[in-house]
């Protein structure tokens, strides 16, 4: 059964399309992850889940229900840079953001306090920060910061998590232990995730799936005159086999061509 439904979804920015004729399906729990060239609306799709924004045309359904127009806190999302609350310790921002799941103030009764409080160093310990968790944000690297910011959204443990790009700025060792992380918490709480990753390798590791974002129209006098589908839907955990045939309009573009080459040998590294 879907539990996020997307149906005839079209996205323009006044004239100028971005996503268009967009019709997927995702089951709870799953892991999707979303490949391909930059400027093909991937963000912009984020952002439409996220109900940051509105679709043109068409439709977004969560657990069968329309989504309502603005932001809620079973959608938690990392952007490519980090976004934390300047103003709150390491510690504090890692609470804050299970405080705000529970209700709109992040009011915490006594008992319940030192419960998160317990959970936040917890987190801080696995994301690799509970030396800092008495610094603010300001005194962090940028990789330290981007790493709170993955464990902020985490600790909110939100039903579905969107993430654009989020471990781009990270060394290769901190990369592969927020993986872990990531897919622990993931296992945890059976939560529906989706990232943004310009990292073939990474989009199989982690996903179940691997969406292909391109443009199957395209006018070369005109480059800007079609919007982006979903052209490819692969089978992260079955060698990278389709998941499920999507028509194609005539004349696929380089760029989806070059990713559905790529991906097989991705899951093989």
């Amino acid at each position: 059964m879907s539990f996020v439904r997307v149906e005839n979804l079209f996205q323009s920015y006044g004239q100028r399309p971005i996503l268009e004729r967009v019709n997927i399906t995702a089951g709870e729990g799953e892991f999707i992850s979303i490949v391909g060239a930059s400027g093909c609306g991937k963000s912009t799709f984020l952002r439409l889940l996220l109900d940051q924004e509105r679709p043109t045309r068409g439709d977004i359904f969560v657990d069968n229900e329309p989504l309502k127009g603005e932001p809620c806190p079973t959608r938690g999302i990392v952007f490519q840079r980090y976004s934390v609350f300047p103003h709150m310790t390491v510690r504090q921002n890692i609470m804050a953001a299970e405080g705000l799941s529970a209700n709109v103030f992040g009011i915490f009764s006594p008992g319940a306090k030192r419960a998160a409080a317990e959970r936040a160093d917890a987190a801080l310990d696995r994301i690799g920060l509970s030396h800092v968790g008495h610094q603010y944000p300001a005194t962090l690297s940028g990789g330290m910061q981007q790493r709170l910011a993955i464990g902020q959204a985490l600790a909110a443990r939100p039903r579905i998590l969107l993430l654009d790009e989020p471990f781009g700025a990270l060394d290769p060792g901190t990369r592969l232990q927020m993986h872990a992380f990531l897919m622990e918490l993931r296992a945890e709480t059976n939560m529906t995730v989706f990232m943004v990753t310009h990292d073939l390798e990474e989009g199989f590791k982690l996903g179940d799936r691997v969406w292909v974002f391109d443009k199957p129209r395209w006018d070369p006098h005109d480059p800007e005159a079609y919007g982006a589908t979903i052209t490819y839907d692969f089978d992260a955990r079955d060698g990278g086999i389709p998941f499920q045939q999507i028509a194609q309009a005539p004349g696929l573009s380089g760029a989806a061509q070059a990713t559905s080459d790529a991906a097989p040998a991705a899951t093989t590294s």
